[in-house]
């Protein structure tokens, strides 16, 4: 299952690859291209909220990294209203910004005010979040997203003990009784980790390995809108209850959030820390950590949050600089107008057996931040 993905990274590893169209004729804003400077122009950085520490560490990522090299950065956080993060982002242009960050909450309401950026000669970078329905967004960098799902799912598989650490099949019978879950619908990466899950773990669901017994099988019935824990929390509950009574073995879930309201409905429902199913997540987030090193969730997908901004950096400085930004994707991600050019990171499972040499030993966390 991960050759795709190795032929994927090899092939992108030997190519740099041009923009040509989408935005090459605006990039780095009036100054650059009447052979001006952008030193110390404005940015305009827009996060979806703070009630993650996800997206705080994104936002200052990305913030103090521009700062490094004499940019002003204009930071907002929406928490997680459309309009006020539409509002943000307006501001922003009528501010003055040279370039735009843009994490949006949903990626299909900011064609309107996007075309204003577009008309004042804006670039616009689309941050881990694709932005849908817009010719105006000009690149975007994020995580191979599909993959990420491949990973849960296998690190899924590995916790129930149907692949082995090198992901070779054990020969594990089952049935192993699972639920699933997604993210937001309204979030164009929740498809991606969902099929990338699904199509993982399908040959297992198929052959009866893996039951579902809820027989909530497809994303609608699976998805979390706004990704909020609280309502994947009441959705486990109710799993619980029309379950039939199952013991469960197993949640495919796609973000540590989500992964901690289903683990306060699994031991409010019964379960003990000997007896939890095993839960995936995403973002190493500190809690869903330190629930790994207690033996409650089971394993996280960490996405080193430091390299993205980096990347979303390095292409605001291209542009500023009139130059094109490096890419490696120019097929992938396709907004409903346009294939988007991107660049794509990678990233690694994590479980109690990796995570100091992951997390720690990298200095993305202290000792002492997870204790």
């Amino acid at each position: 299952m991960n050759r795709k993905y190795l032929a994927g990274i090899a092939a992108a590893s030997i190519l740099t690859l041009s923009l040509t169209a989408c935005g090459g004729s605006r990039g780095g804003g009036d100054a650059a291209a009447e052979g001006g400077s952008n030193e110390g122009a404005k940015i305009g950085v827009a996060m979806p909220t703070q009630q993650s520490e996800r997206w705080i560490a994104d936002g200052e990522n990305v913030k103090s990294q521009l700062e490094e090299l004499g940019y002003e950065v204009d930071l907002q956080f929406a928490n997680d209203d459309i309009p006020t993060q539409v509002s943000q982002i307006e501001n922003m242009i009528n501010g003055g910004v040279k370039a735009l960050v843009v994490a949006s909450i949903d990626g299909t309401t900011l064609t309107s005010v996007l075309d204003q950026a577009e008309s004042q000669d804006i670039p616009v970078i689309a941050y881990d979040r694709l932005i849908n329905g817009s010719d105006t967004v000009d690149y975007y960098t994020t995580f191979d997203n599909e993959e990420v799902g491949v990973q849960q799912a296998t690190s899924l598989l590995t916790g129930l003990g149907i692949l082995d650490a090198d992901g070779k099949e054990t020969g594990a019978k089952g049935p192993f009784d699972v639920e699933l879950f997604a993210g937001s619908p309204d979030d164009n990466n929740a498809t991606f980790f969902w099929n990338g899950a699904i199509e993982t773990l399908q040959p297992y669901l198929d052959s009866g390995v893996l039951r579902v017994p809820s027989g909530q099988t497809d994303f609608e019935q699976a998805a979390i809108l706004r990704w909020l824990p609280d309502t994947a929390q009441d959705r486990m509950e109710d799993l619980l209850t029309v379950g039939g009574g199952e013991r469960l073995e197993g949640v495919l879930s796609p973000y540590d959030g989500l992964s901690i309201g289903i683990i306060s409905a699994l031991t409010s429902g019964g379960y003990s820390t000997d007896d939890l199913p095993v839960v995936t997540g995403q973002d190493a987030e500190v809690g869903s950590v330190k629930s790994i090193i207690a033996g409650e969730q089971y394993s996280t997908i960490f996405k080193d949050v430091r390299e993205l901004g980096k990347q979303a950096v390095t292409m605001v400085d291209a542009l500023m600089k009139g130059e094109e930004p490096e890419v490696n994707d120019t097929e992938t991600y396709d907004n409903g107008v346009k294939v988007v050019p991107s660049y794509l990171l990678e990233s690694e499972i994590v479980t109690v057996d990796n995570y100091e040499a992951s997390l720690v030993d990298t200095g993305y966390y202290t000792e002492d931040d997870l204790k």
